[in-house]
């Protein structure tokens, strides 16, 4: 906690200011990268739908993973230097993913053919030199999700750590909303090229952050240790054992793997089905938006109701986001729809409900799930409350890609028109697999409640009758 008398009202320390402002510059970096990262792999590096699909569930999930670690790490190291290392490392990779395709073609290894696509690596194994460069961005990644918040915790007093907390989080929202809002110029003026050029873009974000760390970053807080690597692992072999902690992370991840296709599947889906016209950057920003705007009026009127409740609520919501997605191949030709392409349209819909969607289900899960932890140890089973997004990036991920390679194939597969389109008739499909899986979560929800709430009737009569 912060001892300046300074930090009162809107005035904050420096290095509180600072670490927003880098937090703006890294999100501004990983969304837009982020938002394109299955378009990069396939149209620039030749990945297959599946393969490129994997390849960033694997990289979504590390970054979901990793925190908790290496936020023990940065304890032990001090936040300025870990904070210097995650922009070392972040540079240095998305500098490399925007290398990449320039130094396999310099090196014959590969040639650029139609849009930019490199050509040639199919048949190699060079294209999974992106792994490395993926990996120094996950570590680096890592260490941001962890010290930026704990910079925020501590650089605060009990009554300055809300309006800490929501500067916070509008400038991960300005970040996010500036990051994906770049991507649609930069293929426009560009073509496939702009996804390479769109690393570099990442790069030069988090090296000024690296700059303004070095120069300004400056805590006048005393680091204390919180937790050592060792805890950490004791904890999440801790959560794993209990039944009810993990039954839950099952149930939300069936939530969180339709939402992660609005990076996995939707850039692909619209562009395939809408044209090259489509903006899948710019439609991804539905769902912020829809955050921020509905967040607080949705928790204020769901207050009055268990968080469970609430979260139901949200879950209910998820397969009509599905299906609205589903519908904009229902309208038969191309046909504008207020000046969109149907399927863009029902996209935008379907975005906008899911982040209606969170609105009920976010604010809410972090509360429950620190109810089911040990009196006294909530903070550490806390640092684990995201091992859903962990495993929904891997399985939500994994089947767009097989999902996308059955019901919506890339033009350039068939020798035909005729014989593309009709390969891509069902393409609805692959948001009628969603509906499916959000509602079985949404009532396996509905069990969870009534089972966890007989279990406990029975534990308190127990210790009564005791």
């Amino acid at each position: 906690m912060s001892t300046d008398p300074k930090t009162s009202g809107w005035r904050f320390a420096r290095a509180f200011w600072t670490a927003n402002a880098v937090e703006l510059l890294e999100r501004a970096a990983w969304y837009g990268v982020f938002v394109a990262i299955t378009l990069y792999l396939s149209r620039i590096l030749g990945f297959t739908d599946i393969e490129a699909a994997v390849t960033s569930g694997v990289f979504s999930a590390g970054l979901y993973l990793l925190p908790v670690f290496s936020g023990a790490l940065a304890d032990k190291i001090g936040f300025k230097r870990a904070l210097l290392i995650a922009f070392a490392l972040l540079s240095i990779g998305y500098a490399g993913m925007w290398a990449l395709p320039t130094l396999l073609q310099n090196a014959g290894l590969a040639s650029y053919g139609k849009k930019a696509v490199l050509t040639g690596l199919a048949q190699t194994s060079y294209r999974w030199l992106f792994i490395p460069m993926m990996l120094v961005v996950m570590v680096g990644g890592s260490f941001i999700k962890s010290v930026i918040t704990a910079t925020v915790a501590k650089e605060t007093t009990p009554d300055t750590r809300a309006r800490g907390y929501s500067i916070f989080y509008a400038m991960v929202n300005v970040g996010a909303f500036s990051g994906k809002t770049i991507v649609k110029p930069l293929r426009l003026a560009m073509g496939d090229n702009g996804f390479v050029v769109l690393n570099l873009f990442a790069a030069s974000m988090t090296a000024l952050a690296f700059v303004l760390v070095l120069l300004l970053y400056k805590s006048g807080v005393r680091e204390e240790a919180q937790k050592t690597l060792g805890e950490v692992w004791r904890a999440l072999v801790a959560v794993c054992r209990r039944g009810r902690l993990i039954l839950l992370t099952v149930i939300i991840t069936g939530f969180w793997m339709v939402q992660h296709q609005m990076y996995a599947t939707m850039p692909k889906y619209v562009l395939r089905l809408a044209g090259e016209g489509a903006s899948p950057s710019w439609y991804a920003n539905v769902n912020p938006a829809t955050v921020v705007i509905f967040v607080g009026p949705v928790t204020q009127f769901m207050k009055r109701f268990s968080a469970l409740a609430s979260m139901t609520v949200g879950m209910f919501i998820m397969p009509l986001s599905a299906m609205a997605m589903a519908s904009g191949n229902f309208f038969s030709g191309d046909t504008p729809m207020l000046g969109m392409h149907p399927v863009a349209l029902m996209m935008v819909i379907g975005i906008g409900l899911q982040g209606f969607a969170e609105c009920f289900i976010s604010p809410r899960y972090l509360e429950y799930f620190s109810l089911q932890a040990p009196k006294g140890e909530e903070g550490l089973y806390l640092g684990f409350s995201h091992l859903h997004s962990f495993l929904s990036s891997i399985l939500g991920f994994s089947l767009s890609g097989v999902l996308l390679d059955r019901y919506c194939p890339p033009r350039k597969k068939f020798a035909t028109t005729a014989a593309w389109r009709a390969a891509v008739a069902q393409a609805h499909v692959i948001w009628l697999v969603f509906v499916g899986i959000s509602a079985l979560s949404a009532f396996a929800l509905i069990a969870y409640g009534v089972i966890t709430k007989r279990a406990d009737a029975r534990s308190g009569q127990a210790t009564k009758d005791g």
